[in-house]
């Protein structure tokens, strides 16, 4: 399997990029104009027709992040727009001012997104989107750590949650009514338990809340462990309360909760592997079961991100070396994935899956290739593609807006 690109500074895990320091001083916060306004999506019913020409139709607002440090990746946020029913993407300008944002989140309120800025000084920024659907750069914040990879906000809108991949910390920001961020509240390390093998350091990729808001979990690749923790939502501060070891070796990279909050799939990015975990509400307590196959044959195909249908019935997964996406049947009321196929993702390099909201369209940020590819996912699950590749410079990130 030849190696990511751009090496890892830890040994052993496969390349990410070279993270460079200091790129947001003297960066303009200017954003430049974007989308006109769009009327709204049909809302989701349900069964989950497949994509069609003669179906209901709209057009919504679509952001994707890149690596701006990068030869050929882009100059800050690009947006776009997608068609509802037939998946086709239409570039817009890009929202400039925000350095590195190679991933985005949004405000359950949609009237604000988030970016990490991925470098050696970590920074998080808030980006407004206007009624008119235009952008604006509120401001950044330093994260306290160097590399960030992920963030996500709080159920709640009041905290905005990252994860340092370098330092292998997580962050808590607290959010204003206008949507900027204030000066960060907690910064956690993980100490402990130490590194896996030939894994360098701790490296936390992903931080998110259990559906039902209870608790945050931060996936460490680097310490092969998952951390639940509880917020206080009035200080902003993080507790432990409960940790979850896998495999040794295994390095967790993402998780995805099933719609009813009791199970959750790890994709583990060094063992080529899916791991279904059962979650306690109660306690936060996560349980992982057995490594299961991602139906890319030997080898370690560097599994990255599974999503999950809005009605929880199925499962996908990007694999970046196998340039695939693999299917699951949810069973046993989301105790159990079976394996059904893989697609070719028709890019290079899949680092990130995003479904629509209504999760008839699933997108494709491929990073080696400069692409986004777009799946029909019909009412079983099964992946179309839609049309052909669109092209976005080092596209890490793509978020489809409701």
């Amino acid at each position: 399997m030849n190696p990511a690109p751009h090496p890892r500074p830890a040994p052993g895990l496969p390349g990410r990029r070279s993270l460079l320091g200091g790129l947001l001083a003297g960066a303009a916060l200017a954003a430049a104009p974007a989308l006109a306004a769009v009327p709204a999506a049909p809302a989701h019913a349900g069964a989950r027709p497949a994509p069609s020409p003669a179906g209901p139709r709209a057009t919504r607002p679509l952001l994707l992040g890149t690596y701006t440090s990068e030869g050929g990746g882009g100059t800050g946020i690009g947006t776009a727009a997608y068609d509802t029913g037939t998946g086709a993407i239409t570039p817009g300008p890009v929202i400039t001012g925000v350095e590195n944002p190679s991933y985005l989140a949004p405000h359950p309120s949609g009237a604000t997104v988030y970016a990490v800025a991925e470098q050696s000084a970590g920074a998080v920024t808030a980006v407004a989107v206007g009624p008119d659907g235009t952008y604006e750069v509120l401001g950044s914040r330093p994260t306290g750590g160097s590399g960030p990879t992920h963030l996500s906000v709080h159920p709640s809108g009041r905290w905005l949650l990252s994860a340092n991949y370098t330092s292998g910390s997580v962050a808590v920001h607290p959010i204003a009514e206008d949507g900027s961020l204030g000066e960060r509240t907690d910064l956690v390390t993980h100490s402990s338990p130490p590194p896996g093998p030939g894994q360098g350091g701790p490296h936390a990729h992903q931080i998110v809340t259990s559906p039902d808001g209870g608790h945050v979990l931060a996936v460490d690749l680097g310490t092969d462990t998952v951390y639940t923790y509880a917020l206080d939502a009035s200080a902003g501060t993080l507790t432990e309360v409960s940790r979850a070891a896998l495999a040794p070796g295994s390095g967790p990279r993402h998780l995805a909760f099933h719609p009813g909050g009791r199970f959750a799939y790890l994709a583990c990015e060094l063992d080529n592997t899916m791991v279904v975990c059962a979650y306690d509400p109660a306690t936060g307590a996560l349980t992982p079961g057995p490594g299961q196959s991602t139906g890319t044959g030997s080898g370690v195909s560097y599994p990255a991100q599974p999503v999950v249908t809005g009605d929880g019935a199925y499962v996908y997964l990007a694999n970046r070396g196998h340039n695939s996406l693999t299917r699951y049947a949810v069973e046993g009321g989301g105790a159990v994935l079976r394996l059904l196929d893989t697609v070719p993702v028709g890019g290079d390099w899949p680092r990130q899956l995003a479904l629509s909201p209504d999760s008839s369209l699933l997108f494709a940020a491929n990073q080696r290739s400069s692409t986004v590819t777009v799946f029909g996912v019909g009412p079983d699950g099964s992946l179309t593609r839609a049309g052909a590749p669109f092209p976005a410079p080092v596209a890490v990130c793509v978020l489809p807006l409701p």
